[in-house]
């Protein structure tokens, strides 16, 4: 490996071990979409991993005012990228500042590089390129308890779903 370089090694997903509910709740993970002259990422804590339609899937919602909804919409591939926890400042920072306003990348050191045919960073410990199967807005009819939407919109606009395939997973080189 020549000093400097990263390398992202595709694995098989059946080695991925990884406990979700902590990668994605409490770690975080940047959602990112189009290429590396025209992307835009942001930070989520919701989502989820697992079968569906017969083919490893992770399910993430994004709200209708976020930039990044654009790039999702126009492009097939995206990426989920975990990092190590010594990242969760630029995770903070990419989550709180809108790439219509700054460019988050350079804000926090982030490299970003393309996998897959999309887009993720250097820094990524782990890597999920998800091509779309499918999106579809939440609606506040569908909530069972309406103190869940209360709590959770109220006054901000609702999540749309996206459910990709993942097409591959990477993992950091050492």
């Amino acid at each position: 490996m020549v000093e400097g370089q990263v390398f992202l090694k595709k694995r098989e997903l059946d080695s991925l071990a990884c406990n979700p509910f902590r990668m994605i709740g409490k770690e975080w993970y940047l959602l990112t979409a189009g290429t590396l002259e025209d992307y835009n990422t942001m930070t989520a804590s919701w989502g989820a991993m697992g079968e569906m339609w017969g083919v490893p899937s992770f399910h993430c919602v994004v709200r209708t005012n976020r930039y990044t909804l654009k790039y999702l919409d126009a492009n097939d591939l995206f990426t989920v990228s975990f990092f190590d926890i010594g990242y969760k400042p630029a995770l903070s920072f990419c989550g709180s500042n809108s790439g219509r306003d700054c460019d988050k990348a350079k804000e926090t050191g982030l490299q970003p590089m393309e996998v897959g045919g999309s887009v993720t960073f250097a820094q990524a410990r782990r890597v999920l390129v998800c091509r779309k199967m499918y999106t579809s807005m939440l609606q506040k009819d569908g909530f069972v308890k309406p103190e869940i939407y209360e709590k959770w919109y109220g006054e901000d606009p609702l999540h749309r779903e996206f459910v990709g395939e993942v097409l591959g997973y990477y993992e950091r080189a050492f």
